[in-house]
Order: structure tokens, then C-alpha cells, then sequence
């Protein structure tokens, strides 16, 4: 067998780094929430169960992050099992994973459904599409994790993501427009605070948040 493949899956070979491109891990990341949002439609549950089913997945995950950290072997297992997505930095901390349910949670008990699954849709897509264009051509720093190339990258991708999600719902408008680029905006804002916070949890709920305020100005969602 492939000896590079072979080496995803040694425990003795280094995880990824954050300024790894780490493609699997964003494939991932944008495959399972759009899986989760299928099921979502597919299962008929109302928003706030579905947001009572991720809260409860989120506190278990955490628990089991808190287990693992704790337990050697246990680390090891975790580490093994799900060492083609994890990064290095989560070898010792608590992983996205339960970040991710609780954020996604939290939109879903906060905000409208629509603005709550945009939301969603700027973590799916904006947060890889970021990091990717950021470690590729990020020359010029705003934060230390975060580059201009990198916010220009998030705020496109939730400007598209608004105006499609626009035209399936509302149709096109002057509104949509200025509600699209207030949203790149908000999205470009809530990736660059995943500096403090981690992105999985910050992003849908700062958005979240943002397109809810812009909502009561420009009522389309």
C-alpha cells in the first residue's frame, strides 16, 4: 500500500500544523456540514430539536474531550482513529468537533431559521475557503493568524453564498444586493475573531447575530 497514504494513519508521524493546507481536513469540514444541513431538511425537525440534538452532541463531545485529554490511551485511540483531521495543536486541546455542534446549536436557538442555516453556510464555506486562500497568498498580516488576502477570501465567499441563498428565497432585489455585501462583511468579521475563539463556534454565532441586526434594516430572511 501507499506508503504517504500509510503515514496519514501512523500515530508516530506528525499531525498537521495550522499553516498546513491539510486539504482532507477541509474537505471535511465543508462535506459533513453540508450533510448535516441535508439531514436537517430531510428529517423534519423543527429548530429548536435539532438545536436540542447538537447541544446535547456538543456537551457529550465535550466530555469526551476532557476524558481523552486525561486518559493516555484513550488520547491515543482518538488520535488514531481521527488523526487524517486533527491537527497538532488538538493533540493536547479540546478538537473543533464539539465547537462546531455548539455553534451551529446556538444559531438555531437564537436566531430566525433562515439566518441561523446562512450562518451555518458562512462556517461551512467561508472558514476553509479562507484558511486555503490565507496560507496560500496570505502575505499581508492584520493579525497574527489572519491576512488581508485571507478576509478579502471570507468575505467573498459569504457575499456569494448570500446572494444564492438570496435568489432561492427571496428572489433578485436591490435589497438582496446590499443585504449580500453587509453579510460579506459580517462573515469577513466573524472569521477574523476565530483568533480569540475557536471558528466553529464564533463564526455562526457572531454571523448569526449580524444578519439578525442587518434583518431588522433590510427584512428579507
Amino acid at each position: 500500500m501507499d506508503q504517504t497514504f500509510m503515514s496519514q494513519f501512523r500515530l508516530s508521524s506528525p499531525l498537521r500544523m495550522r499553516t498546513d493546507l491539510h486539504l482532507l481536513r477541509k474537505t471535511w469540514h465543508i462535506s459533513t456540514g453540508l450533510i448535516g444541513l441535508l439531514a436537517y431538511h430531510k428529517s423534519g425537525f423543527s429548530p429548536e430539536m435539532t438545536a436540542t440534538v447538537l447541544l446535547t452532541f456538543a456537551v457529550a463531545a465535550f466530555l469526551f474531550e476532557l476524558a481523552r485529554l486525561k486518559n493516555e490511551k484513550l488520547n491515543q485511540l482518538a488520535m488514531l482513529l481521527m488523526k487524517p483531521i486533527m491537527r497538532e495543536s488538538e493533540r493536547n486541546s479540546v478538537s473543533g468537533l464539539p465547537f462546531y455542534a455548539l455553534g451551529v446549536s446556538l444559531a438555531l436557538f437564537f436566531f430566525p431559521e433562515r439566518i441561523a442555516i446562512l450562518a451555518t453556510l458562512f462556517l461551512i464555506f467561508a472558514d476553509p475557503i479562507a484558511s486555503f486562500i490565507g496560507i496560500l497568498y496570505g502575505r499581508d498580516k492584520i493579525l497574527p493568524n489572519k491576512s488581508l488576502q485571507g478576509t478579502i477570501a471570507a468575505f467573498s465567499v459569504c457575499y456569494i453564498v448570500t446572494i444564492v441563498y438570496g435568489l432561492i428565497y427571496v428572489g433578485p432585489s436591490m435589497g438582496l444586493l446590499v443585504y449580500a455585501i453587509m453579510a460579506g462583511f459580517i462573515g469577513a468579521i466573524s472569521e477574523m475573531c476565530s483568533q480569540f475563539v475557536d471558528d466553529n463556534l464564533c463564526i455562526p454565532v457572531i454571523s448569526g447575530l449580524g444578519l439578525y441586526l442587518v434583518n431588522f434594516f433590510i427584512p428579507l430572511f
